[in-house]
């Protein structure tokens, strides 16, 4: 396959520095056209490349770890406060039959995992 010598030069590497480049005006143009197609602040936290967040930079990764661990202790905190198979029979939200089920998916888990 050769390569179509307009893709080649598709990176514009000139410099915008002004002191190796004084004032290219095409160059400029590019980039104020550029900057003009930017998309502002809130779409990029509405398509969650920005965080939606008013932390300093410095202290987001920070923020988003706490998060993330809270969300894992409310989580375990409800798994661990969730009723038993005899509550929930006694209750009458779970039925014999409903119960037969579980330990049947239960032996067959510790099958598959080489308990049972």
């Amino acid at each position: 396959m050769s390569e179509n010598p307009e893709r080649l030069n598709i990176i514009d590497e000139t410099s915008i520095s002004k002191s190796n480049n004084p004032a290219s005006p095409v160059r400029q143009k590019s980039l104020e056209n550029h900057l003009q197609q930017r998309p502002n602040a809130q779409e990029l936290k509405d398509r969650h490349i920005l965080l939606n967040t008013n932390a300093a930079p410095s202290l987001q990764g920070q923020q988003r770890e706490l998060e993330k661990k809270m969300r894992a202790d409310s989580l375990n905190e409800k798994i661990a406060n969730r009723p038993n198979t005899e509550d929930l029979l006694k209750k009458g939200i779970l039925t014999d039959a409903d119960k037969l089920y579980e330990e049947r998916i239960e032996e067959e888990y510790a099958k598959r995992e080489g308990g049972a």
